[in-house]
């Protein structure tokens, strides 16, 4: 079985576009949302929920009224001002620390587990997907994109399906960390502009201390040819593959409020590139051990 994962050191390269092309032309495989913070696949995709489960990523503190005398340490001593006048518990204002329940004389302060989120298993026309949708303010994201790939691993091994295709989130932090760990191969999508050089470069050098494989794929190259250059050069100096440069074509948009991939809507020119992206990464996925 092998793993990919799909990632951008920020949003809105097309990392996703490109992500629900390969749920299209890959066979054998099972899909993992694992950018749980905003998910977007499902907009393509158009999947059915067939399970669904809460998400419980960590716990919360509870104050108990009938055991609460008012005393008021428990303000005093919160740093966050999480705790009202009416001694109840704002969880978005809360960091668990516990000091709370540490000064409480009445011991009306106990924690319990909290739920995070959801997460899904639905059909789509492209197979299985697994994705999640965290809580408003709620950590733990990590925690929450592990268990998608464990349960995108868990349906692979079930069906003896030989491929997991992970969109990725964008950035570097710890659900990026969850999101790659382990897989046989990272594929960057990045794009011309500063920013998308900078965050190139920062993705790559995360993938680089797991020790992982990399390729890079520059979405809209056209639209700035200095930009698309430099990003060349880092790829060429740095190891990592370029095995696509995929050219600006408006009628993406057009596809995308279809609810349709790039290479199931006339696209032109990038229909035609992202397919050969496919095909050349699918060879690669197969000479890593």
């Amino acid at each position: 079985m092998k793993e990919l994962t799909i990632i951008s050191g920020k949003g809105g390269t097309g990392k996703t576009t490109v992500c629900a092309a390969f749920a299209s032309l890959a066979r054998g495989k099972v899909l993992a949302d694992c950018d749980v913070d905003a998910a977007d696949l499902h907009l393509i995709l158009k999947p059915t929920v067939r399970h669904r489960e809460n998400f419980i990523g960590g716990s919360s503190f509870r104050i108990d009224g009938d055991l609460c005398s008012e005393c008021g340490d428990c303000q005093a001593a919160c740093r966050f001002d999480a705790i009202d006048d009416g001694y109840v518990i704002d969880p978005l204002a809360c960091e668990n620390c516990g000091l709370c329940a540490l000064v409480c004389n009445d011991k009306a302060i106990t924690m319990e587990d909290s739920v995070n989120g959801e997460w899904f298993i639905s059909e789509t026309p492209f197979g299985k997907l697994v994705h999640a949708r965290l809580g408003i303010g709620e950590d733990n994201s990590g925690k929450l994109v592990s268990l998608v790939r464990r349960q995108a691993r868990r349906i692979a091994e079930e069906q003896n399906l030989s491929l997991i295709i992970n969109d990725g989130p964008p950035g570097i932090g710890c659900p990026v960390t969850a999101a790659i760990t382990g897989v046989d191969l990272v594929l960057i999508v990045t794009e011309p502009s500063l920013s998308g050089i900078h965050d190139l470069e920062r993705v790559s050098q995360l993938c680089r201390h797991f020790d992982i494989p990399v390729l890079a794929c520059i979405n809209k190259h056209d639209i700035n040819p200095v930009n698309s250059e430099r990003i060349r050069a880092y790829c060429l100096a740095n190891g990592i593959s370029l095995v696509g440069e995929i050219p600006f074509e408006p009628a993406v948009n057009q596809a995308q409020v279809a609810r349709k991939s790039v290479v199931d809507f006339n696209c032109g020119e990038v229909s035609k590139v992202v397919a050969r992206l496919w095909a050349d990464i699918r060879e690669k996925l197969l000479t890593y051990d």
